[in-house]
């Protein structure tokens, strides 16, 4: 009960303060909780405070929204990326046999993964929809191991804040804080609608994070670095998405 009452109180604090004294001093009470996203600072700052601030204040456990199977997109959208190389095609060619999912950093145990490791894990199901920040979505059926399973495998350190994920995908990659990635629908998914994950939908593996706009379900991850601090990763704020202005955050 204590634990939630300080909650409420921060929570109430800050509404409090963005609807008397406006969004900044709304954001100074975030900051003082220590609930600063990585993309705080300039303009906009604010503004990704209090959203990120709200969400983990009254939302952190809260679960995407699952679906009937009778509600599967019949016609899943595939959204273009740029070629993905020599190598990619060497794997593919392979059928993946040789891709690995390295996992590095503030672990215990940093270790290299392969595919059929990766298929043999405890595996998760969920249908759910993935949205895109330029507009269209699609339902369907995810399978794939929890992200939080392989962070304790690795023995994640205690001091872990984020976890950033690359793609193949040249200078591609995301993050997220530990609330997402302990969060049990996040995957990383390795089969779509019954089959395995097609190519075109990030195949061999991509991360699923039904709780974030599509971008911040990267496509063909083949590395997972545990850290405390994003800023070695450039722009101080995380992802090849900070390009297009996109927010570090994006719930929904």
């Amino acid at each position: 009960m204590k634990h939630i009452s300080r909650r409420k109180f921060i929570a109430t604090g800050l509404g409090v303060a963005a609807s008397a004294s406006g969004i900044v001093v709304a954001a100074r009470v975030a900051q003082r909780h220590g609930l600063i996203p990585p993309d705080g600072g300039g303009f906009y700052g604010p503004g990704e405070t209090l959203t990120y601030a709200a969400q983990r204040l009254l939302t952190r456990h809260s679960m995407a929204r699952e679906f009937p199977r009778s509600e599967i997109s019949k016609d899943p959208f595939a959204n273009e990326v740029a070629p993905l190389g020599d190598e990619f095609k060497r794997l593919q060619a392979a059928s993946f046999v040789d891709w690995r999912v390295t996992v590095e950093g503030m672990a215990a145990r940093p270790t290299s993964f392969s595919l059929a490791e990766i298929r043999s894990f405890p595996t998760s199901t969920q249908i759910t929809m993935i949205g895109c920040e330029e507009g269209w979505t699609y339902i369907a059926e995810w399978a794939g191991v929890p992200l939080a399973y392989i962070l304790d495998r690795v023995g994640a350190l205690p001091q872990v804040r984020y976890v950033v994920y690359q793609s193949i995908q040249p200078d591609w990659w995301e993050s997220i804080d530990m609330a997402d990635a302990l969060h049990p629908q996040t995957v990383l998914a390795h089969r779509m609608n019954g089959n395995e994950l097609p190519v075109p939908f990030g195949g061999p593996v991509r991360l699923r994070v039904p709780r974030q706009i599509g971008y911040k379900s990267v496509k063909y991850v083949n590395r997972l670095i545990l850290t405390d601090n994003l800023k070695p990763f450039g722009k101080g704020r995380g992802g090849a998405n900070a390009d297009y202005g996109y927010a570090w955050y994006a719930g929904i």
